[in-house]
């Protein structure tokens, strides 16, 4: 399992609306290339983002399931990138006093990338969930100040 953190300078609930706007996962996610649908209801249990990853032209469609949210305080995910496997995600936002700390934990849990040994994934998962989460923090912050 990899767990990553950053402080970011915004409230939890601004953190919470980009995790809610399922159009801009790919424009926070490392790896996701394009949207093509997101179920109504997101991020309710059970919805779907469908979303493409990879390079062009080399895509390859997938979805990314929730598995429950708690606004403005958690989103838990099975996110999908066949045929390399799933993972399980879980995204917390916590209040900070320089505004909120948001930590993403990963772990993959089927596929063949579930058979990468414990040492050699952490440091990758670690490495993509850091510019992730750079990522989601020039959102969030960008937005909160508009």
């Amino acid at each position: 399992m990899s767990e990553c953190s950053r402080i970011m300078r915004c409230q939890p609930s601004d953190v919470f609306a980009v995790l809610s706007d399922g159009w801009t996962y790919p424009l926070w996610v490392v790896g996701a290339a394009r949207m093509r649908d997101v179920d109504p209801g997101w991020p309710a249990e059970g919805s779907r983002l469908h979303h493409s990853v990879g390079v062009w032209p080399l895509l390859l469609h997938d979805t990314t399931h929730s598995m429950g949210a708690e606004p403005p305080h958690r989103l838990r995910l099975k996110a999908r990138a066949w045929p390399n496997g799933e993972a399980m995600v879980d995204l917390r936002i916590d209040p900070h006093d320089r505004g909120c700390v948001v930590t993403i934990a990963e772990k993959v849990v089927s596929g063949p990338a579930a058979l990468i040994p414990s040492a050699v994934e952490a440091p990758l998962l670690s490495w993509r969930n850091t510019e992730s989460l750079r990522r989601l923090s020039f959102i969030a912050e960008g937005r909160s100040r508009s």
